[in-house]
């Protein structure tokens, strides 16, 4: 596991493997704030270790990912309470792409972004993390680390305190889950360039052409700011809620932007960011919106 070697056991060794480390606990936890809150935590634990038991240690990757997956373990299993209390529906953290936004919320000192550190594929579709919040802490640890970063399931085994035929259990149950839910689709530029212009002339015919017929909208405000608090179901029932928004919300600002890999909505008021839009596209039509709204899921989405 992890990329340090027998030969490397300085600061340097441990430090290189902290891209993976957040992709990884990004992918195990759906928010950025809590995967980097993990791998400082993996961090702490391996600096609090003697010089010469760090020594002693052969790959620093395969220990720090080892303690990171039993934190987000932990994480998980109190997110579940947690999220049973949220007003409303939960969704991931959106992640920016790098290349479109100035990101200001890198923390002191200047360092980097937590979000450039982590690779957008298709493992960070808001459609695959949606799924991936349905599965149980220890299917989902299993599955993101075999099926996703393709470690074995004998060193797996070891993270999660289970058997590896246990784990390979966790991994077809939650495949299943995968399975059973509809396919990703590729994102469009050209259909999310059209609802954009057809949401602000608050065209409901043109929406409605745009939206499937059994699309579904799901908004995440947190209970902090308002947004609705079940899915939206049907694309006219899409269509003339997102056109009373537009009546509600004067001076509203969309940009077309990309949101976990794929191409999505920014809307923005005087300047800030108020919603980030992730959207699926089958066949021209948009099938679902995931609307976050609540702004504590919003810091890397400061600046353009």
């Amino acid at each position: 596991m992890g990329t340090g070697t027998g030969l490397e056991h300085g600061a340097d060794a441990a430090v290189g493997e902290r891209r993976q480390l957040v992709g990884l606990a990004y992918r195990m936890l759906g928010s950025v704030a809590e995967a980097e809150d993990a791998v400082q935590e993996a961090y702490a634990r391996w600096y609090a270790q003697a010089p010469e038991r760090r020594a002693a240690v052969a790959s620093p990757g395969a220990w720090l990912t080892t303690v990171l997956g039993r934190v987000c373990l932990d994480v998980l299993g109190s997110a579940r309470v947690r999220r049973e209390r949220y007003v409303g529906e939960w969704l991931p953290e959106p992640l920016p792409d790098a290349a479109e936004w100035a990101v200001g919320a890198g923390g002191a000192g200047g360092t980097a972004d937590p979000a450039d550190r982590i690779t957008l594929d298709e493992s960070v579709g808001m459609a695959f993390l949606v799924v991936l919040e349905s599965m149980t802490p220890a299917e989902r640890v299993v599955f993101v680390l075999h099926d996703v970063f393709r470690y074995p399931f004998p060193e797996i085994a070891a993270i999660v305190d289970r058997t590896p035929a246990a784990c390979r259990q966790l991994a077809s149950s939650a495949r299943r889950r995968v399975g059973a839910a509809p396919a990703p689709a590729t994102g469009s530029a050209v259909v999310v360039r059209e609802f954009r212009q057809a949401w602000e002339a608050k065209d409901i015919g043109a929406l409605v052409g745009l939206l499937d017929p059994s699309a579904v909208m799901v908004a995440d405000g947190g209970g902090l700011v308002s947004a609705v608090v079940r899915p939206v179901e049907g694309g006219e029932r899409i269509a003339q809620y997102l056109a009373q928004m537009a009546e509600w919300a004067p001076g509203l600002v969309l940009l077309e932007r990309t949101v976990n890999g794929r191409p999505g909505l920014v809307a923005q008021r005087d300047g800030v960011t108020a919603t980030v839009a992730a959207l699926d596209v089958v066949d021209g039509r948009i099938t679902r919106i995931w609307a976050v709204r609540n702004p504590e899921k919003l810091g890397l989405w400061t600046a353009a």
